[in-house]
C-alpha cells in the first residue's frame, strides 16, 4: 500500500504528463495532422485520465474511507473493491 505523499506525487506527474499531451494534440491540430493520428492521441489521453481517476479513487479508498485502525480489518476488501472498480473503468 503506497503512502499518501507518494500516491499524491505519483498522480500530479501523471496530470503534468497528460497536459503535455494536450499540448501536443494542440499543437497537431494547429499543423493540421491527420484526423486518424489525433484521434490516436485523443484516446491516449482519455486511457491516461481513467488511469488518474482509478489513482484517485484508490487514495480515497486508502487513506479516506478508512481510519489506521481500521485498515487490517478493511484492507484486502478495499483493495478487491479498487481493483473492481478500475476493471469496470477500463
Amino acid at each position: 500500500m503506497e503512502n499518501k505523499n507518494d500516491s499524491r506525487k505519483n498522480i500530479k506527474v501523471r496530470l503534468r504528463r497528460i497536459e503535455g499531451q494536450v499540448k501536443g494534440i494542440e499543437k497537431m491540430m494547429d499543423n493540421e495532422a491527420c484526423c486518424k493520428e489525433v484521434l490516436v492521441q485523443v484516446a491516449a489521453v482519455r486511457a491516461a485520465i481513467n488511469k488518474v481517476g482509478a489513482l484517485i479513487l484508490k487514495d480515497y479508498a486508502e487513506h479516506c474511507m478508512v481510519s489506521e485502525e481500521d485498515k487490517e480489518e478493511y484492507g484486502g476488501k478495499i483493495e478487491e473493491l479498487v481493483s473492481t472498480l478500475t476493471m469496470f473503468m477500463k
